[in-house]
């Protein structure tokens, strides 16, 4: 099983929550804590947090490939505009 560990301001944008509730929660769940080198303390996500984040990570790429899909179609179609006004030029059609 994979690990996750996250700052409370991390776990706080995953909850929608301050980073002081985030660490009400994390101690309210018993999450493991450890101080990490950068001085910053995380806690591990448990089985259904990890969930939660995986799920925004889905909705995330989902919204992202829907901006490229929506990006190509926008590109398709002005393609189509210029090589149509390109090809009235080349016939002398103004």
């Amino acid at each position: 099983m994979p690990q996750i560990w996250m700052t409370y301001d991390e776990l706080a944008t995953l909850n929608g929550c301050s980073a002081a509730e985030a660490r009400l929660q994390a101690l309210h769940l018993s999450l493991d804590r450890r101080k990490s080198r950068d001085g910053n303390t995380r806690v591990k996500l448990s089985p259904a947090l990890m969930g939660r984040f995986f799920e925004t990570i889905r909705e995330a790429d989902v919204a992202l490939d829907d901006a490229i899909a929506a990006l190509r179609e926008a590109h398709r179609q002005m393609s189509g505009v210029l090589a149509t006004e390109q090809e009235s030029l080349r016939r002398g059609v103004a």
